[in-house]
């Protein structure tokens, strides 16, 4: 079995501001506060233009040569060199949104679910981040799931008394946890993040504004980027893919579906992930919520977001991916996380399938349909990357690291497992009512 750790030195992540695509550097630095000023070495940079993000670059700062002079310099030339999407790069917010016009009356009341688990230290740093945000109206609701311990209790309630709710969730796994969160929340849009994020201070205001001009609009979600790149696992994570969905925004619409995506919508992957999503609360509840047979903490492993992504689609809702509203994950940094995450990722895939299929047996011919292309699909994701595919960033650029076998494998593995996970859950979570339910006896 092929499972050499690379050895990849650490990657800083960082910030740059410019005016313009080919204006002058407004700011540069740290992506985030803790983090140290960029030297020399590899750098990971987000590039923004007056404060939007456009793009992300990898360069190298030769020894003796100012950090952002060299970072600003590759800027230029990368966007210099993205002709097709100059018009992208200097538009105003909304990009090809045609659905969305002027919001009307002040942005909608939103409450934020974190849902944790015996990560206090970690949750500590998303709670400051979000009470930084500049959204004039919202909540934070912490969700802490089957606990073992007082410790995220005691944070919530000394460190941030009167400005962050606190529930519990006794059973286990993410999706029932977040269903606490929807059963508890007041706002008008639910917003989901996770304990091991930084969210950029406008993020929940650019994330939320597009239901205020968009009634028919039940999700969105936005652009995830690493925090940091310090470990092998991290910088193989983030060069072949990580959360990123790129930097344009985008509406999928069930009633004109996107030509360039056959498989829509069951190609939920490609809309968001779970730390950076949020629903019209109305829309989310109709679909009942999350199941609570997938998820983290279940044997299905994952599959909560795609499931809620495809069902309010699904349902006739309209899905905005909006790339403003930008947050910081912290990668998993070993490498035993790394193939647990690809395990995970496989068998959440065909978890959150057969989740549809159980519970919205109306798909199945849709899905029939599409099955042929979407196994091709599934295995073309999960293939080995030979030595022409992607390439580690920075200092790395002439020798590839292809994405291990083993990895690919074990994403296929998962796959197989997925149902079989996904059917163990259910049976765990069989007669638990939904919290909902609970709340109401």
């Amino acid at each position: 079995m092929d499972t050499h750790v690379p050895q990849l030195p650490p990657i800083q992540v960082t910030e740059l501001d410019l005016d313009g695509p080919e204006g002058a550097v407004l700011s540069f630095g740290p992506a985030l506060d803790a983090a140290e000023p960029a030297a020399e070495g590899d750098v990971y940079a987000l590039v923004r233009l007056r404060g939007r993000p456009v793009a992300t670059i990898v360069c190298h700062v030769p020894p003796g040569e100012d950090p952002a002079t060299t970072v600003a310099a590759a800027a230029r030339a990368h966007l210099k060199g993205a002709r097709p999407a100059r018009d992208d790069l200097t538009a105003g917010p909304g990009g090809d949104d045609r659905t969305a016009g002027p919001a009307d009356g002040p942005p909608p009341r939103v409450s934020v679910v974190i849902a944790t688990r015996e990560r206090a230290d970690q949750l500590a740093r998303a709670l400051d981040s979000l009470l930084a945000q500049d959204h004039p109206d919202f909540e934070i609701v912490v969700v802490d799931n089957a606990p073992v311990t007082g410790a995220t209790q005691d944070l919530v309630e000394h460190k941030y008394a009167d400005r962050v709710r606190y529930a519990r969730e006794a059973v286990p796994g993410l999706a029932i946890a977040h269903n606490r969160g929807v059963a508890v929340a007041d706002g008008e849009v639910i917003a989901f993040t996770d304990d091991d994020v930084v969210a950029d201070r406008r993020w929940l205001s650019t994330l939320t504004a597009p239901f205020a001009a968009d009634p028919g609009l039940g999700c969105t979600t936005g652009l995830i980027l690493p925090a940091k790149l310090g470990t092998p696992a991290q910088i193989l994570l983030e060069s072949h893919g990580g959360f990123a969905k790129g930097f344009a925004p985008r509406t999928y619409d069930p009633a004109d579906p996107p030509a360039d995506e056959p498989l829509f919508p069951f190609t939920a992957g490609s809309f968001g992930s779970g730390a950076n999503m949020a629903f019209r609360a109305s829309a989310l509840r109709a679909i009942g919520g999350f199941d609570p047979a997938t998820g983290t903490g279940t044997p299905a492993r994952g599959g909560d977001d795609l499931y809620a992504f495809v069902s309010v689609l699904a349902a006739g809702h309209r899905l905005r991916y909006t790339p403003e509203a930008l947050v910081w994950h912290h990668h998993r940094e070993t490498w035993r996380d790394l193939t647990n995450q690809a395990y995970g990722y496989g068998a959440g895939l065909t978890a959150y399938l057969t989740a549809l299929l159980v519970r919205r047996p109306a798909l199945l011919p849709v899905l029939l349909r599409k099955l042929p292309r979407g196994l091709a699909h599934a295995r073309t994701i999960t293939a080995h990357r030979d030595s022409g595919g992607a390439v580690v960033p920075g200092a790395h650029g002439a020798q590839d690291h292809p994405w291990p076998r083993h990895l690919s494998r074990l994403e296929r593995r998962g796959m197989l497992a997925g149902p079989l996970g996904y059917a163990r859950a259910r049976r765990r979570v069989r007669g638990v009512p939904l919290p909902w339910d609970r709340d109401n006896r």
